[in-house]
């Protein structure tokens, strides 16, 4: 006969990386990192993942997710309503892309210009590159990482100044199912990534994005303390969120036809 477990042994355990744990009803895959708080995403997918420090106690993150219940119905509801329409991109002349908000149609250049550019109101990819929808797909978003890159960079400052926080290290890439991610640097300003496909909205919502994740040098998680702090900087934050949530499920993340 199994022996019964020891309540005393369960106060004890702590989550592990990968592990799956289930809450009313509900399963979550745990991501340990070096964060001191306890996270909770709901991926692109509709998966849960509930983002932990080291060391975290399961019981601790149980409730931690018994109290959030509420939240998460509401956003699962929202995706039921209104779920992912992430497009598919054909590599062809009069194909549209976005940048900043603006529509630009795809050329087929010339060669000579390796790689893609905005000219006369178009984007212009090299003819070569074309040929190999994988190739053109890896060639475009290597251009929105840069551009992204160049444009946050310049519009770093100003929000860091208004949210009065030192401006942390900044990248462009492809950081998953978030569209920033912000991680603190010990004694210095931290780090923060943002998605390239980012850089398809218009200027507010990358503003907001910008801002929601400096927020979080100052306050950790997305409670009442963090919002105040936020609507401080973005008195409409909240209607840009939900903007943010219908247009950011409508955005190219780099599929092509006959492509990866």
């Amino acid at each position: 006969m199994p022996k019964p477990a020891d309540p005393q042994d369960r106060c004890l355990a702590v989550l592990e990386d990968g592990q799956v744990i289930t809450v009313a009803g509900r399963e979550f895959r745990v991501a340990v990192s070096q964060r001191r708080h306890l996270g909770l995403t709901v991926e692109r997918d509709g998966s849960l993942t509930l983002r932990a420090p080291r060391n975290c106690a399961v019981a601790r993150a149980e409730t931690f997710l018994r109290e959030g219940e509420g939240w998460l119905a509401d956003k699962l509801r929202r995706r039921a309503v209104h779920p992912p329409a992430h497009p598919v991109r054909e590599i062809r002349d009069g194909e549209s892309f976005t940048y900043l908000g603006r529509t630009y149609r795809l050329r087929i250049g010339g060669e000579g210009h390796a790689g893609v550019r905005i000219f006369a109101g178009r984007m212009v990819i090299d003819q070569d590159l074309a040929q190999d929808p994988t190739g053109a797909r890896r060639v475009l978003i290597a251009w929105y990482r840069k551009a992204g890159q160049r444009w946050a960079q310049g519009r770093l400052q100003p929000w860091a100044a208004r949210m009065e926080v030192r401006e942390p290290e900044i990248v462009v890439r492809d950081v998953g199912n978030r569209w920033g991610t912000y991680r603190p640097g010990g004694g210095g300003p931290g780090s923060m990534a943002l998605h390239w496909a980012l850089f398809q909205l218009p200027v507010h919502l990358i503003d907001y994005v910008i801002a929601h994740e400096l927020a979080h040098i100052r306050i950790s998680g997305h409670g009442a303390d963090y919002w105040a702090l936020l609507r401080q900087a973005i008195p409409d934050c909240e209607d840009r969120k939900e903007e943010l949530d219908d247009l950011g499920r409508r955005l190219w993340l780099g599929h092509v036809r006959n492509g990866a």
